[in-house]
């Protein structure tokens, strides 16, 4: 393969009881080598996770999933959902699709719900890298399952498009969003318009229900739960993300595994690099 040839992603869905799971994918399955599941932060979908579908598509089979409620996933019913839930999903999902055992990789939100899926089945991952973990105190746990995932009311005047950009966009200049003065302000700045539009629209798309993972990634015990984790695992953070505080605090948690800091994937060099870190640990099980 021409190692400068775009790698192609390809799209499909699967059913599962509560609907249909969309997925991206790229790389072809090739016997005695496991596939990469993928899954992704909250909000949006897997369309933020191309970059890494690309790079290690290059190489391996690689699959990742826009949980339920989000993306162009079936959407959650009732009020609340927890994230053994949506890991249970996403294991029933990759049943159906014909993975055995696979390597696992999640951010942010998807980092709690891949660490569910470790503690389920962990005869089936081969090694895990949690990219992103928020390890909140009661009181900040408190005050973001009160405030940071907005409830979007749709209306005729489409004030829900006015809210859900606000929102997208100040995630990306403060932490927490809705606190905006100095002291909050995030380092990274904007992404390029395409970027944040595209987020948006993924957004956009689950109004009605992203609010009910990321809650529920929000309100997910780390602190009982990270410890039963019996796999090979990473703990890492990009040194730019607002979670970063935290990877110091995770490591305590789980003393088995390696704790390291990536440099993210917004350049073509960092992509690379971050890559060949994640792509280390994975080898390192064979």
């Amino acid at each position: 393969m021409n190692d400068q040839a775009p790698v192609r992603i390809r799209r499909g869905f699967v059913d599962v009881d509560e609907g249909q799971i969309h997925y991206r994918e790229a790389g072809q399955r090739t016997p005695g080598v496991p596939t990469l599941v993928l899954i992704h932060a909250s909000p949006g979908s897997a369309l933020t996770l191309e970059p890494l579908l690309r790079a290690f598509g290059r190489f391996r089979h690689v699959i990742a999933t826009d949980t339920l409620g989000n993306g162009d996933s079936s959407p959650l019913l009732g009020e609340t959902v927890k994230v053994a839930q949506l890991a249970d999903a996403h294991l029933r999902a990759l049943d159906a699709l014909g993975i055995g055992r696979f390597d696992l990789y999640g951010t942010h939100t998807g980092a709690s719900i891949a660490s569910e899926i470790a503690i389920a089945q962990p005869q089936r991952v081969r090694a895990l890298v949690l990219d992103g973990i928020g390890l909140y105190a009661e009181d900040e746990q408190a005050e973001l399952l009160a405030h940071y995932v907005p409830r979007v009311e749709i209306d005729q005047n489409g004030s829900q498009i006015h809210l859900l950009w606000t929102f997208v966009r100040d995630a990306y200049l403060f932490w927490p969003w809705y606190r905006k003065d100095a002291a909050h302000r995030r380092p990274t700045g904007l992404p390029g318009a395409d970027a944040l539009h595209d987020k948006f629209v993924e957004v956009l798309k689950a109004a009605r229900s992203f609010h009910l993972p990321y809650r529920a990634a929000l309100g997910h015990d780390k602190r009982a739960r990270l410890p039963l984790l019996a796999v090979p695992t990473l703990l890492t953070c990009a040194g730019d993300d607002m979670l970063h505080q935290y990877l110091e605090a995770l490591g305590r948690l789980v003393p088995q595994a390696r704790c390291v800091t990536h440099g993210g994937t917004a350049s073509t060099e960092a992509l690379a690099q971050t890559v060949d870190l994640f792509q280390r640990h994975f080898a390192a099980q064979d």
